[in-house]
């Protein structure tokens, strides 16, 4: 008899070692391609590199830091020096910090007096970081303490925090008095129908300053003074200029803040060429008040070749004083004048036609006079241009 066919071999009993043809038996059974297990084998090795790379470097970290920890408590002699570290503030966070100085902003002027004519001069530059949270219209005044009644204003920049003035005035100052006199500079924002605001203010004692040379520095601006020097009272009034006509029109408006013992308030409006006196006109009396009301108009013919000679000056006087000498106070505009007055006088030159109307603190009449160096009165009659 011949020997029976041969059956598929039996499936190896448990516990026995791998059967040899198994992986490759696993992987013909497989529906994916070949190179798409090689890929996922070699991305889970990859994988699982990364993750035994991870926990070896956050042992290594663990390790280090406790052996720090327990020096920086250890070390009692050590916790003085880091604490002073810790509450001493750094320079620049203070200067920056709410409450401090910076929030005044800062100035830069240049100083450098004159040994032969005694004088100091004073170059004002530019400011910067005047106020937080929005813009203004600032402008700078500045004086010194030796020189009362003399003062030179900027004129004013509009809607911005960091002006430049580019402007140098003069003082003179004997040396001998330089010790004792300070430089102040004032910083207002400017409001035409109400009271400037206060933004910053440098005192600087010229005694504490080397002279000898030019200096030029950043000075931090200080809080405004708590108590504003004296004023006499303001003006309002509006200009009004018509280039082809000639026609200045002066309105005289109201004032106030006048002191209270004057009787009977009334406004001089004068008209200077060439430092002489001009043309004038008055306004009528108000009795018995200290913020009088005139509304009155007056007209001046001022050819335009001519605009830039001219000085407009408006005082305020009281008629129940026959013998007073001078004015209570006097306010300046043309092109020679400083500060609001000149902005005001420019305004009216460049909206033409339009009436612009302004508040001016009255100054001491012999301030202005002192500026304007009237010479005598002189009669003159200028050609007018053809209407």
């Amino acid at each position: 008899m011949g020997h029976p066919p041969d059956s598929p071999s039996a499936p190896a009993p448990a516990g026995t070692t791998a059967i040899p043809g198994l992986i490759p038996d696993l992987v013909a059974g497989t529906p994916w391609p070949r190179w798409a297990l090689i890929a996922g084998a070699l991305a889970a090795g990859i994988l699982l590199v990364s993750c035994l790379l991870c926990a070896a470097c956050c042992c290594c970290r663990h390790h280090r830091k406790k052996p720090r920890d327990k020096e920086a408590v250890g070390l009692g002699s050590a916790r003085g020096t880091t604490t002073t570290h810790l509450v001493q503030p750094d320079v620049d966070g203070l200067e920056s910090s709410p409450g401090g100085a910076q929030q005044w902003g800062r100035l830069q002027l240049s100083l450098e007096y004159d040994f032969g004519s005694q004088e100091i001069r004073v170059g004002l530059r530019q400011a910067a970081d005047l106020r937080p949270g929005g813009t203004v219209d600032p402008y700078a005044r500045v004086s010194v303490s030796t020189r009362a009644g003399h003062r030179h204003e900027t004129k004013v920049h509009r809607g911005t925090l960091c002006p430049v003035f580019d402007e140098t005035c003069c003082f003179h100052i004997p040396q001998a008095e330089l010790p004792g006199a300070t430089l102040q500079v004032q910083l207002f924002n400017f409001k035409r129908f109400s009271g400037h605001e206060p933004l910053g203010e440098l005192r600087l004692p010229l005694g504490t300053v080397d002279l000898q040379h030019v200096l030029e520095h950043w000075y931090p601006l200080g809080p405004p003074a708590a108590t504003e020097p004296e004023q006499v009272g303001e003006l309002c009034f509006s200009l009004r200029y018509v280039p082809s006509s000639g026609r200045l029109t002066v309105v005289v408006l109201e004032a106030r803040g006048l002191r209270p013992g004057l009787a009977e308030p009334y406004v001089k409006v004068q008209l200077m060429l060439n430092q002489r006196k001009w043309k004038k006109r008055k306004t009528a009396t108000k009795k018995g008040t200290a913020a009088p009301y005139f509304n009155e108009a007056f007209t001046f013919l001022v050819p335009f070749s001519q605009v830039q000679n001219v000085d407009l000056v408006l005082a305020v006087w009281d008629r129940s004083l026959p013998l007073q000498t001078e004015p209570v106070g006097k306010v300046h505009l043309g092109a020679r004048a400083s500060g609001q007055p000149l902005q005001h006088w420019a305004d009216m030159l460049a909206h033409a036609r339009r009436p612009v109307a302004q508040w001016h603190p009255l100054r001491p009449a012999r301030e202005v006079d002192r500026m304007l160096a009237l010479q005598p009165r002189l009669r003159l009659r200028l050609p007018l241009p053809h209407s």
